[in-house]
């Protein structure tokens, strides 16, 4: 019986894919399948990704498709699938070798749906552990927990019985994946340990921001209508206001002030402002941002004016830091 299936779309990271691999058929568990997806890459990922199956066929299954992105690819895996939980790993980072086996282990002495575990960022000069929480119900884990796909073991049966996809052609396609998957979650928990290496790499799609940046809105959307279509929203309408707001306000409109051209910058931070207080015009009376806390603090005076003068002195802090890296 195969354990864990582990999803590795790859494009164009000749630099760091070998590393990965190297992490994944070393594992400690028994028994998993590497679904190794080329996404079309066009430098010599291939030659280094077919090196590794010739050497470990019994371990790695090679698919290869036109270029479609990382949800698209990922997506193709899944119907591949065979093991009884599913991972994701991003090309580019690679994981302690016993990381599975310890996570499995877990899984199994509780009867987990879901386990997660904690991580390493990984920069050039410096490294950071982000340490999660255990919940004590699923709307905690709804507010608090980390979207990212790949520090997860998640049953292969609740994916596929419930097609779970990845957004094709978005940015964040993590955020909805997590919380169209939240509510078939029944038992979950943490290993706190930090498996994964999540290498930072200056060109990548997540530190690049451009106008694309203001595809949060479109994802947020979706999981929007996701839980209504399927009569969730009454339910999880607290927690979805809250964490609709933390997004725009918070994460993503400190990547929004990143943006270069000042005309496109200031025209998404205006519409992500507008669409918080369309879709959710009382969001400042959620029970969650009445609770103490610097963000909440924050969060709540916010308006008009403010934004302005917060997003402006953003911008200033990045462009300062900016400086800094490139002096030092």
């Amino acid at each position: 019986m195969i354990k864990v299936s582990i999803i590795v779309p790859f494009y164009n990271v000749e630099n760091y894919i070998e590393k990965c691999l190297e992490s994944l058929v070393n594992q400690t568990l028994e028994d998993i399948e590497i679904l190794l997806v080329n996404d079309g890459s066009k430098d010599t990922s291939e030659m280094i990704a077919k090196q590794f199956v010739e050497k470990y066929p019994n371990k790695i299954i090679y698919l290869e498709k036109e270029n479609g992105g990382l949800s698209d690819a990922r997506n193709y895996a899944i119907h591949y699938a065979k093991g009884e939980y599913i991972a994701f790993l991003d090309s580019d980072d690679y994981v302690e070798i016993n990381m599975y086996e310890e996570m499995y282990r877990k899984a199994k002495e509780k009867n987990l749906d879901y386990v997660e575990c904690d991580f390493l960022w990984e920069y050039p000069d410096k490294v950071l552990e982000s340490k999660g929480k255990t919940y004590t119900n699923k709307k905690e884990m709804f507010l608090y927990t980390r979207v990212v796909a790949w520090n997860k073991l998640i049953k292969r049966e609740i994916i596929q019985e419930n097609h779970l996809e990845f957004p094709k052609g978005y940015r964040y396609e993590d955020v909805e994946f997590f919380y169209k998957l939240l509510p078939y979650i029944q038992n979950y928990g943490i290993v706190e340990k930090p498996f994964i290496h999540y290498v930072q790499r200056e060109n990548s799609i997540s530190n690049v921001q451009n106008t694309r940046t203001k595809e949060i809105l479109d994802v947020l959307d979706h999981v929007i209508t996701y839980y209504k279509t399927n009569n969730l929203f009454a339910e999880y309408k607290e927690e979805i206001e809250y964490t609709y707001a933390r997004y725009i306000l918070c994460s993503s409109m400190l990547r929004m002030v990143m943006i270069e051209n000042k005309k496109e910058r200031k025209e998404i931070i205006h519409l992500a402002w507008e669409a918080l207080n369309h879709q959710f015009p009382e969001w400042k009376e959620n029970k969650y941002l009445q609770e103490k806390g610097l963000k909440n603090l924050y969060m709540k005076t916010v308006n008009n004016l403010t934004l302005k003068i917060y997003t402006g002195l953003a911008r200033v802090k990045f462009i300062r830091d900016k400086l800094q890296e490139k002096f030092v």
